[in-house]
C-alpha cells in the first residue's frame, strides 16, 4: 500500500504552462503519473503535451474529477493557489514552490483548517509511491517499488541519498515524501508517522530531520508514545554554527533550541535507530529494519 497518493490519484498541474511546471510535468507523466489536468489563468483551452489547460481549479476540477494539486506557481501567489486548490476541494495539495513568503504561509495554514485537505510543502520535493505516481521533482528512477520502508524528510536532496541508498540494498520503498524545509509547512513529521504506523505494507521508517524548529523533537515524542514499528532517524547540520541559516528556512539554531545534538538525543531516548554517518544509512537501514 501507500500513504497520501497512489496510481488511482488524479493530479492536476497549477502552473503548467510556466518553464518549469511545464518540465516536471512532462517528467511525472513519464513516470507514469495520471496528470489529468493544467491550471493557468488566463490560459484556459491550451493544452500542454495533450493535457488540457484551465483558467480555474475549479474548472478543472469540474471538468476532470482531478483529487490532487502539484503547484508551480511563483512565490507571490503561491499562496493564492494553494487557497484556490482548497476551496475548489482538492484533497491533496502538493507545493514545490521555493520561497513563499512566511506570513502568507501563516495564513494559508490557519485557513485551510476550514478544509478537508492535505498540504504537502511548500518548498518541497513532493511525494513519490514507487511504481505508482511521482507528484514532485524527485527523481523516479533511484526509488524501488514493493516496500517495506516508508521515507519522511525536510531535506529533498538528503531525500534521495537515503532513497539511493535504501535501493541500492535491495530495500524497496513505500512511500517517500519530503516536507518541506520552511518554517511553516502544511504535513509534519508526525502526520507522516502516523500515516506510516497505519498502513500494513509499512515495516519500518525513516526519518531524515535537521537543525532548525523542533520538529524533530516532538516526533520523537510521538514515536516514543505511538509507534510499534521501528524507525532510522537522521539529523542533517550536526556542523552548523549557531545563528546561521544554513539551506532552508527553517534551518537555523536559535539559543539553545534547534541544534542537532538535542534532536539526536530526543531521538535516541525515544527508541529511533540513529544514524550518526549518513554514508552507511542504509547498511544500518538493512540490519534493523528488514
Amino acid at each position: 500500500m501507500s500513504i497520501f497518493a497512489d496510481k488511482n490519484s488524479k493530479v492536476l498541474v497549477q502552473g503548467i504552462t510556466g518553464k518549469e511546471g511545464r518540465f516536471h510535468t512532462s517528467q511525472c507523466v513519464a513516470y507514469g503519473t495520471n496528470v489529468v489536468a493544467g491550471v493557468t489563468p488566463t490560459k484556459g483551452g491550451q493544452d500542454i503535451d495533450g493535457i488540457p489547460v484551465y483558467n480555474t481549479v475549479k474548472e478543472a476540477k469540474k471538468a476532470t474529477g482531478v483529487n490532487c494539486s502539484m503547484i508551480f506557481v511563483p512565490p507571490p501567489f503561491a499562496a493564492d493557489a494553494i487557497v484556490e486548490a482548497a476551496e475548489a476541494g482538492i484533497g491533496l495539495i502538493i507545493a514545490i514552490t521555493e520561497g513563499v513568503p512566511l506570513l502568507d504561509m501563516m495564513r494559508v495554514k490557519n485557513y485551510l483548517a476550514n478544509f478537508e485537505c492535505r498540504l504537502i510543502g511548500p518548498n518541497c520535493p513532493g511525494i513519490i509511491t514507487p511504481g505508482e505516481c511521482k507528484i514532485g521533482i524527485m527523481p523516479g528512477k533511484i526509488h524501488k517499488p514493493g516496500g517495506p520502508i516508508g521515507v519522511v524528510s525536510r531535506s529533498g536532496t538528503l531525500t534521495y541519498e537515503v532513497v539511493h541508498q535504501l535501493t541500492n540494498q535491495g530495500i524497496g520503498q513505500t512511500t517517500c515524501i519530503g516536507i518541506g524545509g520552511d518554517p511553516v509547512t502544511g504535513t509534519s513529521f508526525i502526520d507522516c508517522l502516523d500515516a506510516f504506523e497505519k498502513d500494513p505494507e509499512t515495516k519500518g521508517v525513516v526519518m531524515v530531520g535537521e537543525i532548525g524548529g523542533n520538529a524533530e523533537e516532538t516526533a520523537a515524542e510521538f514515536i516514543h508514545d505511538n509507534m510499534t514499528k521501528p524507525v532510522v532517524g537522521f539529523i542533517a547540520g550536526i556542523t552548523a554554527p549557531p545563528g546561521r541559516r544554513m539551506g532552508h528556512a527553517g534551518a537555523i539554531i536559535s539559543g539553545s533550541g534547534g541544534a542537532a545534538q538535542t534532536k539526536i538525543d530526543a531521538f535516541k531516548e525515544s527508541g529511533v535507530h540513529v544514524c550518526e554517518n549518513l554514508g552507511v544509512l542504509g547498511e544500518l537501514c538493512a540490519e534493523v529494519l528488514c
